[in-house]
């Protein structure tokens, strides 16, 4: 596969991304990531099984992804993907990046790590509030 085919493909595995989170649709969110995958959010690390939770508690609306920055290493790449989310009901607007992990599997690219950073209107570049969502204590 050429350099632009694997291109293409992180950035098609990334428009599902955004696309799924923003219909609601966590079997093709989940499917997205490498089966030990994670998300970083909110001071707090989260693996596939609490997506379902950690998707229900956050607002709901339209996650606009620009094109990510990515760097290939063989089997593994990095990269940063810019994203302006906008509430479904208030139409508030977030903004931030993602910096993520990616690894080629036998079903093709999948994200290994998602971590999110929010810009706030200060200027600070920051991981969200703590309290935004807590998983549940086992």
């Amino acid at each position: 596969m050429s350099t632009t085919d694997e291109l293409v493909a992180i950035q098609q595995l990334l428009a599902r991304y955004a696309v799924t989170i923003t219909q609601g649709d966590i079997e093709g969110l989940v499917g997205v990531f490498t089966p030990d995958g994670t998300y970083s959010a909110f001071g707090d690390t989260f693996t596939l099984d609490q997506f379902p939770d950690l998707v229900a508690a956050a607002p709901k609306g339209l996650f606009m992804t620009g094109t990510a920055l990515i760097d290939l290493d063989g089997d593994t790449a990095t990269g940063t993907q810019p994203l302006c989310f906008v509430d479904h009901a208030t139409h508030d607007m977030r903004i931030g990046y993602y910096s993520d992990t990616y690894r080629r599997t036998a079903d093709g690219w999948r994200l290994a790590t998602r971590r999110m950073t929010f810009i706030r209107r200060n200027g600070d570049h920051d991981s969200g509030r703590p309290h935004a969502y807590e998983a549940p204590t086992v």
